[in-house]
């Protein structure tokens, strides 16, 4: 499962609830839409992930890699833990600017 660097250490900073390094993953003007919601720029980025980390507790397998174009990526992870419904497989759709995420999509 061949990840561009970007993706792979926001995986890893995001699992172990690394901010500042999950952060550093994306461009300045980046975008993300988790639960229907988005998040743009770094400073609401930010936000959304301090708040994303202190909310649940849970687990992630990561299931599959599709590459969607140059510079897009689908990563299905399996999460489990203390949010509502316990279980559930999300798709995190990756847009790349260069060597960083500019657009993050999280849904079902």
């Amino acid at each position: 499962m061949n990840l561009p660097p970007a993706i792979t250490t926001y995986l890893t900073a995001h699992n172990a609830r690394d901010v500042d390094r999950a952060i550093a993953s994306y461009t300045p003007d980046a975008t993300v839409i988790d639960e229907g919601r988005s998040h743009h720029g770094t400073d609401e980025i930010r936000e959304w992930l301090a708040g994303a980390a202190s909310e649940y507790t849970y687990t992630t397998e990561l299931i599959s890699v599709t590459r969607l174009g140059e510079e897009r990526y689908d990563v299905v992870q399996h999460l489990e833990g203390d949010f509502p419904g316990g279980v559930v497989d999300l798709h995190y759709r990756f847009t790349l600017r260069g060597a960083a995420i500019v657009r993050l999509v999280i849904e079902p």
